[in-house]
């Protein structure tokens, strides 16, 4: 006590809030190393999904290739006609080029009859293990 007044101790709240430069650039380092690490697994992780979809699209659509030909004695003129007769649910989707218009159609040889003996995806790329899409 002095001169007879109490003096207390008051805190006062801070008028500085928030964080300071150097915080911030810590985070957003430490979130772009982060990133840095996780974004090109998502994008591996995406293709090889891909690929494995394109895979499948193929063995169904030559399964059921091999149906039509167990059934028509004949080899489909189109792979349209596959779906008209309900052999697939719908055309095939090549995930690879992004598109069911793109597959590279290959005719029976004779004696075989038929417009659609074996298909290939149309996309020119490679896959992860090297092989050429257009040659699975």
């Amino acid at each position: 006590m002095r001169n007879g007044n109490v003096s207390i101790l008051v805190k006062r709240p801070s008028r500085h809030r928030g964080f300071t430069l150097m915080e911030l650039l810590v985070v957003l380092s430490i979130l772009a190393l982060l990133l840095s690490l996780a974004v090109p697994r998502y994008f591996s992780s995406v293709q090889r999904a891909k690929e494995q979809a394109l895979k499948q699209q193929l063995t169904t659509t030559r399964k059921a290739l091999d149906a039509y030909y167990a059934d028509q004695g004949q080899y489909p003129d189109t792979l349209q006609d596959l779906v008209s007769k309900h052999y697939l649910d719908k055309m095939p989707w090549d995930p690879i080029a992004e598109s069911n218009e793109t597959w590279v159609i290959n005719p029976p040889e004779l004696p075989l009859t038929g417009g659609v003996y074996n298909l290939h995806s149309g996309a020119a790329d490679q896959a992860k293990d090297g092989s050429n899409y257009a040659d699975w």
